[in-house]
């Protein structure tokens, strides 16, 4: 049995397809991590779920920010950006079943010695505190409260985690940094406006796997959403957003978890959008 880590879609099925056929992947004998942001900003978000929701037992996701957002347009509590494309779920005759699907998602996974997460991870937290607190929004995405979490799930604030922290403010922290964060100050005050590569870090920030005494510094962690970043493959992290969407790469790591080798395989992507977005 093979291992991929497979970085952010957005919609872009044909490439998906290629990556799929580049490794060879079989769904009787491989295994598929998806790193989130599964849909939008591509032509072919439907068929990319689609796909997925065929491939049940060979792959796992994890949800984005992106995959979040059509949650909540679809229950009609925010408005589509211009540049979205979630038309062709949002229209379909088998929407529900894909909305359903989506909730079913996770927000973080731990597995074959990694993290998984779409964006990052706050220095207060480790890989237990990281699992504990996505399955906390994970239960209210398939519960009874989804339409209620939707409304209250956007903003900055609170900036900063607090065990003490309840309700829609504790969920909107755990969402912004398990699917927004990119820069952090050494105290994991997050600044979520903030985009760029490394260098563009604000000043007091840097990037959250690189703050100093993370406590998730022991387990390597492997993520999406930050396509400025690109590929990057550390002993620590693993970053697989390479900009499909924007006219880069859809890119798969095969993971090795016993001798711990990453083969990078890549797909080259058509550009859907204009670059800079997320």
């Amino acid at each position: 049995m093979s291992l991929y880590l497979i970085g952010d879609v957005q919609g872009c099925d044909s490439a998906l397809g290629r990556l799929l056929q580049a490794v060879d992947f079989s769904p009787s004998r491989d295994h598929a991590y998806l790193l989130g942001d599964l849909v939008n900003r591509g032509p072919e978000s439907a068929q990319v779920l689609r796909r997925l929701m065929g491939m049940a037992g060979s792959v796992s996701c994890l949800l984005g920010n992106h995959d979040l957002s059509l949650l909540a347009v679809a229950e009609g509590l925010r408005a589509p950006h211009r540049n979205d494309t979630m038309d062709s779920i949002l229209l379909a005759p088998d929407r529900e079943a894909m909305l359903a699907w989506v909730r079913a998602q996770a927000m973080a996974i731990q597995a074959h010695g990694l993290l998984m997460v779409h964006g990052g991870v706050l220095p207060q937290w480790d890989a237990a505190d990281v699992m504990r607190l996505a399955g906390e929004v994970e239960a209210v995405l398939r519960g009874p409260g989804l339409r209620d979490f939707l409304s209250q799930m956007y903003g900055n604030e609170p900036a900063r985690w607090d065990e003490s922290l309840t309700g829609a403010t504790r969920l909107r922290v755990i969402v912004n940094a398990l699917t927004r964060l990119r820069f952090c100050t050494a105290e994991g005050e997050m600044r979520l406006k903030a985009g760029g590569g490394l260098a563009d870090a604000p000043a007091g920030t840097c990037a959250w796997f690189d703050v100093p005494g993370r406590r998730s510094a022991g387990t390597a962690i492997a993520f999406g959403h930050w396509s400025q970043l690109g590929l990057m493959l550390r002993d620590d992290v693993l970053s697989l957003d390479s900009g499909c969407v924007w006219g880069g790469c859809l890119s798969a790591v095969r993971w090795d978890p016993a001798a711990k080798t990453r083969e990078v395989i890549q797909v080259k992507c058509e550009q859907a959008q204009v670059p800079g977005g997320d």
